[in-house]
C-alpha cells in the first residue's frame, strides 16, 4: 500500500530550484510495465512539455527492452502521455508562462500498484548558486558528522 521508489532523477535538485510538486500517472504499454518492475528505467535524461492540446508529454525516459518480449517489445525512449486533471494542467502552464520555468521529473515509483511520476515546476540554477549549495550541502554533512563542534 505504500510507495516504492524506482528512480530518482538526483541532477534534479543540483542543476534547478524545484517548486511546485505534481503527482502524474503514466499512459504505458505492457512490455514497459514488466521493465519499470524490473527497475530498468533512468528519468535522467528526461524533460516534460505540454502540447497545444493541453496534453503533457514526457520526452526520454528510458526504458529497456523488456527481456522476455517479442516483436511486440516497445521503443525504450519513446513519449509518454502524462495523466494529470485540467486544473493541474492550468497550473503547469500558468508556472512555465509567467515565471520562465521548466517541468523537470524527479521521482518515477509505485503507488499501490500503480507507476506515478513526481514532477517539479523548476528554475535553472546559475554556477555560483550550484557552489553555494555545495558549500552549504557540505557545512550540513560536516555537522552531522560532528567535525565542527
Amino acid at each position: 500500500m505504500g510507495i516504492k521508489i524506482i528512480a530518482k532523477n538526483k541532477r534534479a535538485s543540483y542543476d534547478y530550484f524545484l517548486d511546485a510538486k505534481f503527482e502524474a500517472g503514466i499512459s504505458l504499454q505492457g512490455t514497459e510495465v514488466k521493465s519499470i518492475r524490473a527497475g530498468k528505467v533512468k528519468i535522467s535524461e528526461a524533460f516534460v512539455t505540454v502540447d497545444e492540446n493541453e496534453e503533457v508529454w514526457v520526452h526520454n525516459m528510458y526504458i529497456a527492452h523488456y527481456d522476455f518480449g517479442n516483436i511486440h517489445n516497445h521503443q525504450e525512449t519513446r513519449k509518454r502521455k502524462l495523466l494529470l486533471n485540467k486544473h493541474e494542467i492550468k497550473e503547469l502552464i500558468k508556472g512555465m508562462g509567467q515565471k520562465s520555468q521548466t517541468i523537470v521529473p524527479t521521482i518515477i515509483y509505485f503507488k499501490s500498484s500503480r507507476i506515478k511520476l513526481e514532477i517539479c515546476l523548476a528554475k535553472g540554477k546559475k554556477l555560483h548558486d550550484k557552489r553555494d549549495s555545495k558549500a552549504q550541502k557540505d557545512v550540513e554533512r560536516k555537522l552531522r558528522q560532528g567535525q565542527y563542534e
